[in-house]
């Protein structure tokens, strides 16, 4: 059902992380697992099963559960990057292993991988970007967590003319139908989706 033309990204994402907030820890778990077996299959498609690198992020209650998927990848031989805020809204990246120390972030209420720092330039040898959301439409508006980090580097890579495929996470029901989101010039379109439902493919609105 729409969320409605008028509402703001500011209501949905209050909607939405209420619900999240809600769910049953049983519940969760069952979808960080289908999480994992769908990313890890899109993953394989886009790299024909070679080792390659991906983009991720550490998805915590009440996110949708991503270290299942984190693990699913490091598993296939893949390299995983983790991000790294820094100040301006920028991120930087961080080698993940199921051995890494998590840190606090010193610029947003996170947890971060210690160690070595890589910039954008690492995003040449990317395959794909694991990216949050708080929801997503079907004609690939996105509405994160309120920090602006993602926009930011999507922008950036759109600048660099770097086209890496990318999927946002979302629970099923913020899969919305398409315009239920409402899009400022600095947002950035997803083409994907992935739900514990499955991958799904996303159409702009023409």
């Amino acid at each position: 059902m729409s969320e409605g033309s008028n509402v703001t990204k500011e209501a949905i994402r209050a909607r939405h992380r209420e619900r999240r907030a809600a769910m049953d820890p049983g519940q969760r778990d069952e979808a960080g697992t289908a999480l994992a077996v769908h990313g890890s299959v899109w993953a394989a498609t886009l790299t024909e099963g070679k080792p390659s690198t991906f983009c991720a992020y550490l998805g915590v209650v009440p996110e949708p559960p991503t270290l299942s998927l984190l693990q699913a990848l490091h598993q296939q031989g893949h390299s995983v990057l983790l991000p790294v805020c820094e100040p301006a809204r920028r991120l930087s990246w961080a080698n993940w292993t199921p051995a890494v120390e998590f840190v606090r972030s010193r610029f947003a209420p996170v947890l971060e991988p210690a160690g070595p720092r890589h910039s954008l330039d690492v995003m040449g040898s990317v395959s794909a970007l694991f990216i949050p959301a708080t929801a997503v439409d079907r004609s690939g508006n996105r509405i994160g967590q309120g920090g602006g980090y993602y926009d930011v580097l999507l922008a950036a890579l759109a600048a660099e003319g770097l086209e890496i495929p990318r999927a946002a996470i979302v629970f099923d029901s913020e899969l919305l139908p398409a315009g239920s989101i409402p899009a400022e010039g600095f947002d950035q379109r997803v083409p994907a989706a992935l739900t514990p439902s499955g991958f799904v493919r996303l159409a702009p609105l023409s």
